[in-house]
C-alpha cells in the first residue's frame, strides 16, 4: 500500500535514553516498567541480530538482490561522510534481519474532539506524540485501551529510525522494499538527527533532517552524474499534506465552539468528509488518477491519523535559506543549525519564521558562528 510518507526517525528519543532511563524508573517504582522492558528488548534484539554489510554482501548463499541493494546502500553511506560532513561511524554500516514487515508500531492517540496528541515524556529526551511497541499484538492492545477511554487512536508501522548516535543503527530488512536512492535519503536523514537534535522540538529536528535529506539526494545524484529527480511525486505529496493540513486547520476551529458533543461528531464526520471529495477532485483533474493515496484516505479517519502530517516538513523552507546563505557549505550549514537549537523555544521559532524573507535579495551572508 502506497503510504503518504514513509515512516521513519520519529521514534529516536525513547531509545536515545533507552537503558539509563529503565533504571531511572525502576529506582522509581514507575508503573509503566513493562512498557520499558519491551523497549530494553526490542532494541537488544536488534543489537544482537547486527551482521557488518560488508560480509553479507560477500556471503554467496545470500539473495542476489539484497547483496546489491547493501552494496549501493554503502556507496551513498560512504557519500553521506565524506561530502555531507554527516557522522562517520558504524551506523548503516551494518544489516539485520527482523523477519517483520515493520521494526516498530507507533501509537497516536487525541481526544475525541481536540487535535492535541496524548504525549509521553522522558528524561533527557523530552516529550513525544505517540508510544512505540516492537510487537504489532502490544500496540494493537493499547490502542484498544485508549479507544475504551474515548480517545481517537491511530496506529503506524516504522520502518526504520535512529537512536541519534547511542547506538550503531543497522540497515534493517524492513528498509529493503524500497529503491536505492529511496535508502540513501534515508541514511542522510536519520545521519542528521544524529549530527544534531534539540529536545522537545519535533518540527525543528525532522524539517533540518529532511532538508538534510533533499540536499543530500541532490546532491548524490549529481556526483553520479544522474539528471534531477521528476518532481511530480513530491508535488503530489505536498499537494496531499497541504489537504490534510487544511482539514486540520478547520477542525481546530470546529473543536473551539461551545456546540453540544451530538453535533460536534456529526460536523468532525462532514469535515472528514470534506477531506475525501477534495482529494478526489484533486487526483481526478491534476494527478491524471494516480491512485497513490487511494487506500490512506478511504480507510476510517480521525484526528490520531493526522498527528504526523506537517512534522517533517514545516521548516524546511526556513533550512534552505540558511543553507544558502552559508554558500551550500555543510560545516558552516551545521554551526548555524546548533546556534537555532540553543535559542529559547519561542526565540528559535520566532527566527525559523523570519528566515526564508530575511535575507531575500541580500548578498550571502557569511558563515554563522
Amino acid at each position: 500500500m502506497n503510504r503518504p510518507r514513509p515512516s521513519h526517525g520519529v521514534l529516536d528519543p525513547l531509545l536515545r535514553l533507552l537503558f539509563p532511563a529503565l533504571m531511572l524508573l525502576l529506582l522509581n517504582g514507575c508503573s509503566s516498567i513493562g512498557y520499558y522492558n519491551q523497549l530494553a528488548g526490542g532494541q537488544l534484539q536488534l543489537l544482537r541480530g547486527r551482521t557488518p554489510v560488508a560480509q553479507v554482501a560477500a556471503d554467496p548463499s545470500r539473495d542476489p538482490t539484497l547483496r546489491a541493494h547493501l552494496l549501493q546502500s554503502q556507496q551513498a553511506r560512504s557519500f553521506a561522510s565524506q561530502h555531507l560532513h554527516l557522522p562517520d561511524n558504524r551506523s548503516y554500516r551494518l544489516y539485520v534481519d527482523i523477519g517483520r514487515p515493520y521494526v516498530v508500531w507507533n501509537v497516536f492517540a487525541t481526544p475525541e474532539f481536540s487535535l492535541s496528541p496524548q504525549t509521553h515524556c522522558f528524561p533527557i529526551a523530552g516529550c513525544v506524540a505517540y508510544r512505540g511497541y516492537y510487537s504489532q499484538g502490544a500496540a494493537r492492545g493499547e490502542a484498544a485501551l485508549q479507544k475504551q477511554q474515548g480517545m481517537d487512536v491511530a496506529i503506524g508501522g516504522v520502518e526504520a529510525y535512529s537512536t541519534l548516535g547511542w547506538f550503531d543503527d543497522p540497515i534493517i530488512s524492513s528498509m529493503m522494499q524500497w529503491g536505492d536512492e529511496r535508502l540513501a535519503t534515508l541514511i542522510f536523514h536519520e545521519l542528521a538527527h544524529q549530527r544534531f537534535y534539540v529536545k522537545d522540538d519535533t518540527e525543528f529536528n525532522e524539517s533540518y533532517a529532511t532538508f538534510v535529506e533533499q540536499e543530500g539526494t541532490r546532491q548524490w545524484r549529481t556526483y553520479r552524474a544522474l539528471p534531477p529527480l521528476n518532481n511530480t511525486e513530491l508535488r503530489q505529496r505536498d499537494q496531499f499534506t497541504q489537504l490534510v493540513l487544511d482539514t486540520r486547520k478547520r477542525l481546530e476551529q470546529l473543536y473551539a465552539l461551545p456546540l453540544p458533543a451530538e453535533q460536534m461528531r456529526q460536523r468532525k464526520v462532514q469535515e472528514f468528509e470534506r477531506m475525501r471529495r477534495d482529494y478526489r477532485q484533486l487526483r481526478d483533474s491534476q494527478w491524471a488518477g494516480s491512485t497513490r493515496y487511494d487506500a490512506w484516505i478511504n480507510a476510517p479517519l480521525n484526528n490520531a491519523r493526522l498527528l504526523p502530517f506537517g512534522l517533517y516538513d514545516q521548516w524546511v523552507p526556513a533550512f534552505a535559506e540558511l543553507f544558502k546563505q552559508v554558500n551550500g557549505d555543510w560545516l558552516a550549514f551545521f554551526l548555524a543549525v546548533e546556534k537555532l537549537g540553543r535559542l529559547p523555544a519561542d526565540q528559535r521559532k520566532a527566527a525559523l519564521i523570519k528566515l526564508p524573507d530575511a535575507f531575500a535579495g541580500q548578498p550571502v551572508a557569511a558563515p554563522v558562528q
